[in-house]
């Protein structure tokens, strides 16, 4: 490219980080029910691995509790099976093909363990957004090597990606914050 670096690119990578520690935090139980905590659940249907979404209708009728609608009857048991073996702390009450899940309430240790595992993930989106940096970096110096660009541009378009850097990171510690607000809340 021989304007140095493709800013869009770097946005979109950026972009995809954050969207990734949103999807990764909005699993992590708060003590309210959502749609989303069975996420990470897989069903042994049909002779492979799915999600339960994949398998069922998973729904919130009551603030604490998730409703799970199986389509096939012949695979209650495997969802069953599946949501108990998952180790969520969740135990399905099973009433033909729907499977009720009440939410209990979270103790302060379980509420200690979510908060160190949503640190966890905004780690690795920091670290994913390092790498997007990085990746940016070493574009400009390659640029700027082969004279594609001049220093001084290429001074400016790696402030520029330090400061696309920057307001990923903050967003991520931002998103982190309201999260751990979320679920140390009584």
């Amino acid at each position: 490219m021989p304007d140095g670096i493709d800013f869009k690119d770097l946005h979109r990578r950026f972009d995809g980080a954050v969207a990734a520690f949103k999807h990764d935090i909005a699993s992590l139980r708060t003590g309210r029910a959502s749609a989303n905590l069975l996420d990470p659940i897989h069903v042994d249907a049909y002779g492979s691995s799915m999600p339960v979404n994949q398998v069922a209708t998973v729904s919130v009728p009551e603030p604490r509790m998730i409703s799970v609608s199986v389509w096939d009857q012949s695979l209650v048991g495997a969802v069953d099976r599946a949501i108990r073996e998952a180790n969520l702390g969740f135990n399905p009450i099973v009433e033909g093909s729907t499977l009720r899940i009440p939410l209990p309430e979270l103790n302060e240790e379980r509420r200690k363990e979510l908060v160190k595992i949503a640190h966890q993930y905004a780690e690795q989106a920091r670290v994913a957004a390092r790498h997007v940096r990085r990746d940016g970096m070493e574009h400009l110096k390659k640029a700027e090597k082969d004279g594609e660009i001049s220093q001084d541009e290429s001074r400016v378009q790696s402030d520029r990606v330090q400061k696309m850097t920057d307001e990923t990171i903050a967003t991520i510690d931002k998103l982190l914050a309201e999260k751990e607000a979320e679920i140390m809340q009584v």
